[in-house]
């Protein structure tokens, strides 16, 4: 019995695993050795990289790129518009938002490569994370955050350099 919903229009690379009850839309792209485990669903053009982990109940709205060897944990919700930078790692249930306060799409996050963001973080349409950076847990960012930088908090606050 197939648990799964996979279009035809998908493209899976070599070597991907797909667990039980997801849900894979119109033009997602998967890439090579990536594990998608069960209860994901990502929606017409998400694409994922080599080498990923997309843990369970992960759900992208669509239109959403995340790179090579990226770890996204369990209940993440990548909103359409979000890019991920290669080598970044999301803990549990991280959320972003594409949507201003009039409910207009006006673009997602854009998170660099070797990032870390810890669990229960929010991050706010348009905002930048740069590489290198880290977000701790339970913070929520509404600015740009610069590349190797450590912040958290609510709102997310400067703490120091990443070196």
């Amino acid at each position: 019995m197939n648990t799964n919903i996979i279009s035809d229009k998908a493209q899976i690379g070599k070597n991907v695993t797909i667990g039980h009850f997801c849900i894979i839309e119109d033009h997602v792209i998967i890439g090579d050795n990536t594990v998608i485990k069960s209860y994901v669903e990502l929606r017409e053009g998400t694409v994922i990289g080599a080498n990923c982990y997309i843990d369970s109940r992960v759900s992208s709205s669509g239109n959403c790129t995340i790179g090579n060897n990226v770890t996204v944990r369990y209940d993440s919700i990548i909103a359409r518009g979000v890019t991920i930078g290669d080598n970044t790692y999301i803990c549990p249930k991280m959320m972003t938002n594409n949507l201003d306060n009039n409910m207009q799409q006006i673009g997602g996050a854009a998170i660099g490569a070797n990032v870390f963001i810890g669990t229960n973080s929010v991050l706010q349409h348009g905002i930048t994370i740069g590489d290198n950076s880290v977000l701790g847990s339970m913070s929520f960012v509404n600015k740009d955050i610069p590349e190797n930088e450590v912040w958290f908090g609510n709102p997310a606050r400067f703490q120091k350099k990443n070196l």
